[in-house]
């Protein structure tokens, strides 16, 4: 006797109709899920797969800039076509209507103009924009990315990343564009900047972005610890306390994080 599939794409005995593509997401979810790249292997033991399955999965998912291998290591993490699809998630706006208040509050409480971004690829795009009156015009807006290494918000952002991952989004220094002179402009340097932001807890940009305005930024990170987020307050060098500041940022970014992982 035949089995006749049901709308949602299971027979009626509860199998998937399409296994390939049920295995191709619990794979890219369980790498969602982990804290660094992982081996084939280990991916085939924890979701009971056949090695050959998985490998011939990885294969196409890398093809295709989901996956990244690793080959040194011989392991797998997430690829940049994987932060587009994110990217796709945040243009629906729920973290946009999460945050719009929150970033709103913390301008008003600052007076200083403030943003929240998520990481698309090696850039960050700028999801809500909250401009304090009368303060400096700034070349951020909803909708505008930027190199994600020059601004405190894709500084947060990518040092909560695996480190492989970042290395495959800098390779070699044609991967650090500037736009004032200012920044890192090798995977070193950006290595070096990354560990000085974790052991910070928060990441600083000065006139990197434009000249005589600076930033600091905080990391927004989802149930699996993965960053989907940062908060980033801009002001003039006039003065201010940046330790005020990145204070108040931090707070609205963890107020922000435990709205996400409800």
């Amino acid at each position: 006797m035949s089995v006749i599939p049901d709308s949602a794409g299971t027979s009626r005995s509860g199998e998937p109709q399409v296994p390939a593509a049920e295995n191709t997401l619990r794979i890219l979810s369980y790498l969602a899920g982990r804290p660094a790249p992982v081996a084939a292997s280990a991916i085939a033991r924890e979701l009971d797969l056949p090695r050959s399955t998985v490998y011939h999965l990885l294969t196409t998912l890398s093809a295709h800039g989901f996956v990244l291998h690793f080959r040194e290591e011989q392991r797998w993490g997430l690829g940049t076509s994987a932060f587009e699809l994110a990217g796709g998630y945040t243009r629906q706006q729920p973290l946009a209507r999460l945050g719009r208040r929150l970033i709103a509050a913390l301008s008003d409480r600052l007076g200083e103009s403030a943003h929240l971004a998520v990481m698309s690829g090696g850039d960050v795009l700028y999801i809500v924009e909250e401009r304090a009156p009368r303060r400096p015009a700034l070349v951020t807006d909803v909708g505008v990315r930027l190199p994600a290494h020059l601004t405190a918000s894709g500084r947060a952002m990518l040092a909560a990343l695996p480190r492989e991952q970042v290395r495959a989004l800098y390779p070699s220094a044609s991967a650090f564009p500037d736009r004032t002179g200012l920044g890192p402009r090798r995977p070193t340097e950006l290595r070096d900047l990354l560990r000085e932001v974790r052991a910070r807890g928060y990441a600083v940009e000065d006139s990197e972005v434009a000249d005589g305005l600076r930033s600091v930024g905080a990391v927004v990170r989802d149930h699996a610890g993965w960053p989907v987020a940062a908060v980033a307050v801009t002001w003039a060098d006039e003065g201010l306390e940046e330790r005020v500041l990145a204070d108040a940022v931090i707070e609205a970014a963890g107020v922000l994080e435990s709205r996400v992982k409800r």
